[in-house]
């Protein structure tokens, strides 16, 4: 039976205290990953996130609605996410019109929006800085519990190619054989009944239990909004940098304590940049060849994570650059101000002197 679950991710605030967090929200639990049956020590969260689950009434989407059950689930970096569960009636081909009406609606993002509002209010201090970023990354994860007619799932990706893409590209048109290679060309299998596809906006998985795999997608989609929000504060803080590094200051210019608070308000926005890229970067770990690994491996490639961290990193090298100018002026500042001293001193001596 084809099925959908639109994931929608937010920056909340600058970090969450998920431990806080957990004694304050009823029926939060903490989410661990398992696969076929089997505890992996090779693929986990650092620390692992928190998950509410809400009921309430279903949602209106096109001829269809959502499931009563919504998954929140809490980042302690301070992003979180929104989970709906879609089960249709049809095959692939209500699957790509279903997917099309998800695309054209946006019913589910503004209720999306609405249910993290209400949670960071219920947060209260576990939340620190809270606020709604202006923007949100949303991905559709479209699957299939088994294979069609039990058949072998490389014969039925070949046969269904196009219509596959169709679906991860949102569009009901015939496609090029170059877009439906670019759309359908990261693939892997654990075995011969089951696949993942990832695309840029959404997935297609055929799996008999395929909640791990979308939990690495909604991490992936996770860090992408994260570094496109961090990429977007290292902007501003290179800009403010920028803004302190030319800054004339007249006559303060002479004055220590001026180049100091210079010199700190840079440091405190690298840092805080610093931070929020390790935080991101480091809460899952990935290691060895176990196939979520693979999946996470083929995601990040996708969305061009590598990418985004180099830009980061450039982007705080030059913050560290601006900083060290700013140093060599404070340090120039007050190496002046020294010799100040040491005149104004020798003048002091020779008048005393002299009056005597």
């Amino acid at each position: 039976m084809p099925e959908i679950h639109p994931i929608f991710v937010f920056e909340v605030a600058q970090w969450i205290d998920l431990d806080l967090a957990e004694r304050t929200l009823s029926g939060a639990e903490r989410p661990a990953f398992r696969h076929r049956g089997r505890a992996t020590s090779l693929f986990q969260y650092r620390p692992a996130p928190l998950r509410v689950t809400q009921e309430g009434p279903t949602l209106e989407l096109a001829r269809w609605r959502t499931d009563p059950v919504v998954d929140l689930v809490l980042y302690d970096f301070g992003a979180a996410s929104v989970a709906y569960h879609v089960v249709l009636d049809g095959g692939l081909l209500e699957l790509r019109e279903a997917g099309s009406a998800l695309w054209r609606d946006d019913t589910l993002a503004r209720d999306a929006h609405e249910r993290i509002t209400a949670l960071l209010r219920s947060l209260g201090s576990a939340a620190f800085k809270p606020r709604v970023a202006p923007f949100s990354e949303d991905y559709a994860v479209f699957g299939l519990r088994e294979v069609p007619d039990s058949g072998d799932i490389v014969e039925f990706c070949d046969r269904h190619a196009e219509t596959i893409a169709q679906i991860l590209r949102a569009d009901d048109e015939r496609l090029s054989a170059e877009e439906i290679a670019s759309a359908t060309e990261l693939r892997i299998s654990f075995g011969p009944s089951d696949v993942t596809i990832v695309d840029w906006d959404a997935a297609f998985v055929v799996d008999p239990d395929p909640e791990d795999v979308r939990a690495v997608l909604e991490f992936a989609n996770v860090q992408l909004l994260e570094m496109r929000w961090l990429d977007m504060q290292i902007d501003d803080a290179i800009e403010q940098s920028y803004q302190v590094l030319a800054r004339r200051l007249g006559l303060r210019a002479f004055w220590p304590s001026a180049a100091s608070n210079d010199l700190r308000t840079v440091a405190e926005l690298q840092l805080e940049s610093t931070v929020l890229l390790e935080r991101v970067s480091n809460a899952l770990k990935v290691f060895g060849e176990e196939y979520l690994a693979r999946i996470y491996r083929l995601a990040a490639r996708r969305f061009r994570l590598s990418e985004l961290d180099a830009t980061i990193s450039r982007k705080l090298q030059t913050i560290e650059s601006i900083y060290q100018k700013l140093s060599d002026r404070a340090a120039t500042v007050r190496l002046e101000a020294l010799e100040w001293v040491v005149i104004l001193l020798i003048a002091f001596e020779i008048v005393l002197s002299l009056w005597k």
